[in-house]
C-alpha cells in the first residue's frame, strides 16, 4: 500500500484498528484517525506522534488528508455510526474507504499466515502464537486484538517481509473472510454476533467458508467443541488437528499430567507433532491451558523446539485485560477479565473459584451491546451466578442504539448470587472504598469498564497495605 503515503482512520481506538495504525506509522506513512473516546489506547498514538482527534467534524480531519485525496487511504471500523459526519464527507469526496478486515486481508496477501478463529479466545490464543515464535527467536510479525503483557503491544513487526504473520481473524461481519491462511485456529463456534447472523446456523457457515480458504496444504487446528462441520469444510490435503484439554474428550492433541500449584498450571502437551513435557503456563485457567496447546502446536509446525517451547511457554505473561491480576495480597485479589460472553465468563469464574475456594467473590460486570445481552440474557445470568456478589452497570451499547426494553435489568431477575444490584461507577468506586465484604474483586466486560481498573487498584492498593 506504498501507493498511499496518507493512511486515516475511522474508529482509530479500536485496538484492531490502533495495530493497523501502529503497522502504518512503522512503514512511513504518515497516519491520523478520529474516534469517539480519548482512552489509554489513544493517548499512546498519540505519543507516538500519531494525530488523534475526538470530534466528529470535517474541519478535524488535517489537511494534508483533505488535500490530497488520490494518496491517502481511509479505513473504517464497523462501530463507526452511520451518522458520522467525517464518513459521510469522505464517501461523497470520492476516498478510497476500506475496512479494516479489508487492509488486513491486502497486508497478509502473499505472506505466510496463521490466522486464529473463534468466537472466543482468539485474543488469547494469538497473543501465545506470537510470544511463543517471538521467545523462540524466529521472526515473525503480528496484529492482535489486545496489549500483549510481553511485548507491550498490539503489533510485533516483522524483520522481513519473508516472515510469517499472525493474525486474529474476527467473525464479526463475515471479516475473517479476507484472509487466506496457511495455518488456522478455530477455537470455537458459540453461537454470537446474532445481530449480523440471525441464527447460529448461519454463523458456522460462516466459519465454514473460513477454514475453505486455507491454502493447499495447509493446516486447521480445531477445538472438539466447535461445530464438526466445520473440519469437514477444509479443503483437499489439510492437515485436521482436534485439541482438547482431556484425552476423554478424543482429540489428538492434549494436556495430560495437569496440576495446579498456586497461579501456575503444569502439564504435559501430547500431540501427533510429538510430546513436549514439563510445561509450566503462569497464566491461570484451564481454558488458558487448552488455548496453549494449540498456540505450542503451530509453533511445532514452525519448528520450534522443545526447549525452546518449555521456556517460551514458561515466560509467557498473558494479555491485558485477560484473567489480570491488577492487585493482590496474601488475603485479597483483584482480577480483570475482558469477557464479555457467557461461556467466557463462565469460563474465567469457575477458574477464579478454583484458585480461591472458599473466598467471597465479587463480580462487577458491564454488558456489552444490547443485541447480546437480549439473545443470551438467561446465559449470562446462569454464568454471573457463580459470584457470591454481582453488580451490574448498565450496558455499554458500542455501535448499537438501545433496544426497547433491554437494560441490565433483564439480567438481574435470574442472579442467583446472594446479594446483586444494578450500580453506577460511582458506586462501584464507593463500595470498593468502605466495604469490606468480599475477598476477591473481578471486573468483568468489553465496554469502557476498564476505566474503573486504574482507579480500583490506586483505592484496594492502599486498603490492602
Amino acid at each position: 500500500m506504498k501507493q498511499f503515503p496518507y493512511v486515516f482512520f475511522l474508529g482509530i481506538g479500536g485496538i484492531g484498528m490502533s495495530a493497523l495504525a501502529r503497522w502504518f506509522q512503522a512503514n512511513g506513512h504518515q497516519v491520523s484517525g478520529y474516534d469517539k473516546t480519548e482512552t489509554p489506547l489513544t493517548q499512546a498514538l498519540s505519543a507516538e506522534g500519531i494525530a488523534v482527534h475526538y470530534v466528529d467534524a470535517v474541519d478535524n480531519i488535517p489537511l494534508e488528508v483533505r488535500e490530497n485525496r488520490e494518496q491517502t487511504l481511509v479505513v473504517l471500523t464497523p462501530a463507526i455510526p452511520a451518522e458520522s459526519v467525517e464518513w459521510a464527507w469522505l464517501r461523497a469526496e470520492g476516498f478510497d474507504i476500506r475496512k479494516r478486515s479489508q487492509v488486513l486481508g491486502v497486508l497478509t496477501q502473499g505472506r505466510y499466515t496463521i490466522a486464529v478463529a473463534g468466537t472466543h479466545g482468539k485474543t488469547t490464543t494469538s497473543s501465545m502464537v506470537a510470544h511463543l515464535l517471538h521467545h523462540a527467536g524466529l521472526d515473525a510479525g503480528a496484529f492482535l486484538g489486545g496489549i500483549s503483557v510481553n511485548l507491550g503491544n498490539n503489533l510485533l513487526l516483522p524483520a522481513s517481509s519473508e516472515a510469517p504473520i499472525v493474525v486474529e481473524a474476527d467473525e464479526y461481519d463475515r471479516s475473517f473472510l479476507t484472509l487466506f491462511p496457511d495455518v488456522a485456529i478455530v477455537t470455537s463456534t458459540d453461537a454470537d454476533h446474532l445481530d449480523i447472523y440471525g441464527d447460529q446456523n448461519a454463523l458456522i457457515e460462516s466459519f465454514r467458508q473460513f477454514v475453505a480458504q486455507i491454502k493447499p496444504g495447509g493446516t486447521l487446528l480445531v477445538n472438539h467443541t466447535a461445530h464438526p462441520s466445520v473440519a469437514a469444510a477444509v479443503p483437499a490435503g489439510t492437515r485436521v488437528i482436534r485439541y482438547g484439554l482431556n484425552q476423554e474428550q478424543g482429540p489428538e492433541l492434549f494436556a495430560a499430567n495437569i496440576t495446579a500449584q498456586g497461579h501456575q498450571f503444569h502439564f504435559d502437551l501430547q500431540g501427533p507433532n510429538g510430546p513436549v513435557n514439563d510445561l509450566e503456563l503462569a497464566v491461570p485457567g484451564f481454558h488458558n491451558v487448552e488455548n496453549m496447546l494449540a498456540a505450542a502446536a503451530v509453533a511445532q509446525i514452525q519448528g520450534v523446539s522443545e526447549a525452546k517451547m518449555r521456556a517460551a511457554v514458561a515466560a509467557y505473561q498473558g494479555v491485558k485485560r485477560r484473567f489480570e491480576f491488577v492487585a493482590t495480597t496474601s488475603e485479597n485479589v483483584y482480577l480483570d477479565d475482558y469477557a464479555h460472553h457467557p461461556r467466557e465468563i463462565e469460563a474465567f469464574l469457575r477458574s477464579v473459584r478454583a484458585l480461591y475456594p472458599g473466598k467471597r467473590l465479587r463480580v462487577v460486570f458491564q454488558p456489552h451491546l444490547f443485541t447480546r445481552t437480549r439473545d443470551f440474557a438467561e446465559g449470562f445470568s446462569k454464568s454471573l451466578s457463580i459470584a457470591d456478589e454481582v453488580f451490574l452497570l448498565d450496558i455499554y451499547p458500542a455501535r448499537e442504539k438501545p433496544l426497547p426494553g433491554i437494560t441490565s435489568e433483564i439480567l438481574l431477575a435470574d442472579i442467583t448470587a446472594p446479594t446483586k444490584a444494578i450500580v453506577t461507577k460511582a458506586q462501584v468506586l464507593a463500595a470498593a472504598q468502605t466495604d469490606n465484604s468480599f475477598d476477591v474483586l473481578a471486573t468483568v466486560g468489553a465496554g469502557d469498564i476498564d476505566t474503573l481498573v486504574p482507579q480500583l487498584k490506586l483505592l484496594l492498593s492502599e486498603r490492602w497495605k
